[in-house]
């Protein structure tokens, strides 16, 4: 178990052991379940390099979406 006080100002400093698990992120999402508090971390950056990729491949929106639907209806 690894510990982390919170400051006064209600702020957390990450663990180095338990960001080097995870990779570091620059944000978030932090979600509560069951009386714990969940942080997920986020790339944002990480969609823009999927749309990228979608487009070289020459994927739309309009095929994401009707993926999407033809998967929800199996």
């Amino acid at each position: 178990m690894v510990l982390a006080k919170r400051t006064s100002k209600n702020q957390l400093t990450l663990p180095k052991a338990v960001v080097e698990q995870v990779g570091a992120a620059d944000y978030y999402d932090v979600v509560c379940d069951n009386g714990r508090i969940v942080l997920t971390p986020i790339h944002p950056g990480g969609a823009v390099a999927v749309r990228a990729r979608l487009a070289e491949l020459g994927i739309s929106e309009t095929d994401v979406a009707d993926a999407v639907n033809w998967a929800r209806h199996r």
